[in-house]
């Protein structure tokens, strides 16, 4: 995992709000505001914290899904943050995204083996249609669904099934890097832990590169190589997995660590809780975002902006008493 695959540089998304009799911008959501990282080949990165911390959003920047408002994404070193056209038609192939909603995500109506066959018409990757046909059958044999599955429709199908085929149709181009956008959180939990494994498996198989967007901290801790931690469009802390599970260093984390059940709660650290709601993106607070929360702020966090640097080794910290 030693080649860098992915690259963000200082990502900023705001999205405008207008009003007015001539419907000037008057405001803006700071969604993601100034995120730097770097994701190697083969690894998975997991990316956390709370409903509307601009998780999903950064995500779909780094594949021009949504077009970031200022910053830079390299592509195996490559700059692809103004590309268009053919060559951006090309980068998709390298790259997709599992969504969230596996009811929502497939065309009702479309069956299985058209939802699959569609991609590879669009990238022209396969001359005949025995040779879609063919790459079809491997796919759905691939998420573990049998191929007389391919002339259903998705209504058909429960929650973990379909969301097996948003997999397979994300694997229909050999994508090489996969956002996956909470992929498990609108599945109960032993179908959960399925389609966890099958990623998993897919991973090593195929060689494939994860960003992990999640809620549960768990299953973070269990796919993930190493971790970021978002706070209202910042990364707060980010560490290897195993580091920042048993060392958190900035406050958030360490909240949302004390928050996570446990079978045994004698052992278990005291849990954290925090005051107050998540600041607006609309109007964020000034200095550190986490301060009007934090149980250890002071006046300087309240006009001081925190950097994220480096404490030891490949753990970074954005907080002024760390």
């Amino acid at each position: 995992m030693s080649e860098s695959l992915l690259r963000a540089e200082n990502i900023v998304k705001r999205f405008p709000i207008y009003g007015g009799l001539f419907s000037k911008e008057v405001a803006a959501v700071k969604a993601v505001q100034n995120v730097s990282f770097e994701i190697k080949k083969g690894e998975t990165l997991g990316l956390v914290g709370e409903s509307g911390c601009g998780k999903s959003t950064l995500g779909r920047s780094l594949i021009r899904l949504i077009e970031p408002t200022s910053g830079k994404i390299f592509f195996k070193n490559k700059d692809i943050t103004n590309i268009s056209g053919t060559e951006l038609r090309e980068l998709r192939k390298k790259m997709q995204i599992i969504f969230q909603d596996p009811y929502a995500s497939l065309n009702p109506r479309m069956t299985v083996g058209a939802i699959l066959e569609e991609p590879l018409i669009i990238h022209n990757l396969f001359d005949s249609p025995k040779d879609r046909a063919d790459r079809v059958k491997e796919l759905i044999n691939l998420v573990g669904l049998r191929p007389e599955n391919l002339s259903r429709y998705p209504h058909e199908f429960s929650g973990g099934q379909r969301q097996r085929i948003g997999i397979a149709r994300a694997l229909a181009v050999n994508p090489e890097l996969i956002i996956c956008d909470e992929p498990v959180s609108a599945l109960d939990v032993s179908i959960q832990a399925q389609v966890i494994n099958l990623l998993m498996e897919l991973q090593q198989k195929l060689g494939l590169t994860y960003v992990f967007i999640a809620h549960d901290l768990k299953v973070v801790e269990h796919v993930s190589h190493r971790v970021a931690v978002m706070y209202l469009g910042q990364i707060v802390e980010m560490a290897d997995a195993d580091e920042l599970y048993k060392n958190p260093q900035h406050p958030y984390t360490k909240a949302l660590l004390s928050a996570i059940p446990v079978p045994d709660p004698k052992p278990r650290t005291e849990r954290i809780i925090l005051t107050g709601d998540v600041p607006s993106p609309l109007n964020p607070p000034s200095g550190c975002y986490f301060n009007p929360r934090c149980p250890m702020t002071s006046d300087f966090c309240k006009t001081d902006i925190p950097q994220l640097k480096e404490l030891s080794n490949k753990h970074f910290v954005s907080c002024l008493k760390v």
